[in-house]
């Protein structure tokens, strides 16, 4: 078989529909858009969540609080999660993506103190807490903040 000799299956590829070619198309006239009204003419329609005039469920509820759109999220990792490397590792955001630990960083690491560090570890991190910085000192290794 040669290039110029393939064809795609019988039935993959259907004749695009022209709309408003005369009465025997099927499509003729009105195209498929009905008779009269909004949705029948050219730019018609309604905006998205436009209720007919009614007033809309996006105003009809209340606002509640406060989103502060500057605010950095970080990444959450636990103690107990470290044991997961060896003795006298290099602990960063780049190890914990590769061991699996951490999809990503979104805007960087923060260590909590939930759980038991048994592992002696360098820890490089944008936060910790204070119980996580005892835990990880107290188990011979160094908190690093970046």
């Amino acid at each position: 078989m040669k290039l110029h000799e393939l064809t795609p299956a019988p039935g993959a590829r259907k004749n695009r529909v022209r709309k408003g070619r005369g009465l025997g198309s099927g499509l003729g006239k009105t195209a498929g858009r009905g008779m009269k009204g909004q949705n029948s003419r050219s730019g018609g329609g309604v905006r998205t969540g436009f209720e007919g005039g009614q007033m809309p469920l996006y105003r009809r509820l209340p606002k509640r609080g406060f989103k502060n759109i500057f605010a950095k999220e970080f990444a959450e990792v636990n103690v107990s999660m470290l044991n997961r490397f060896e003795n006298g590792d290099m602990v960063d955001p780049v190890a914990l993506i590769e061991s699996g630990i951490l999809k990503n960083v979104c805007d960087g690491v923060r260590i909590l103190g939930n759980g038991e560090l048994t592992k002696q570890l360098t820890v490089r991190a944008n936060g910790f807490t204070k119980s996580a910085e005892e835990k990880i000192t107290a188990a011979g290794g160094k908190v690093e903040v970046i």
